[in-house]
């Protein structure tokens, strides 16, 4: 497992509608979250969203953190994204799970080790947590999770489906 996991608000909200939101336990321990995260799930559930209630889940763990500046000038960069990289900046060996292509551009820029809610889901087949990819993924878009055809063959192919 890695040093640290951070989790940003999209694989937790499409795992939690998924009903496999342990999964991260399962394959990561303990996960954190930054504080930002915790307020976009809460405005979620005011709009009526279904988000999982933390409160639920004593292994996932809030950390409050302060973007550097260069981050809260990337104006299409959300506040989650911007706390889930700067808890990076202060932790480079950790692993963090996002899905926003634009975070993920910049973890990528800085070195930072990253997966998205997709891999999550190939390594929780992978390691036989899940019986079939295909259909958890097929509920994912259905979900309105954007995963584009090709990307999708390419994980299916990855997992052995």
């Amino acid at each position: 497992m890695p040093e640290m996991t951070v989790v940003d608000t999209s694989p937790l909200f499409y795992l939690h509608r998924l009903d496999l939101l342990d999964i991260l336990k399962t394959l990561y321990g303990v996960i954190t979250i930054p504080e930002a995260v915790v307020n976009e799930l809460e405005q979620g559930r005011s709009q009526g969203e279904d988000v999982p209630r933390l409160e639920a889940y004593p292994w996932i763990t809030v950390l409050k953190v302060s973007p550097p500046q260069y981050l809260n000038l990337i104006i299409d960069l959300g506040r989650g994204e911007s706390e889930v990289l700067a808890i990076a900046a202060d932790h480079p060996t950790a692993l963090l799970i996002l899905d926003d292509k634009l975070a993920r551009s910049i973890a990528d820029i800085q070195g930072f080790r990253f997966t998205g809610t997709a891999g999550v889901l190939l390594r929780a087949k992978k390691e036989g947590i899940l019986p079939a990819l295909k259909p958890v993924l097929e509920r994912l878009v259905n979900l309105n999770f954007r995963l584009k055809p090709d990307l999708l063959a390419n994980i299916l192919s990855l997992a052995g489906e």
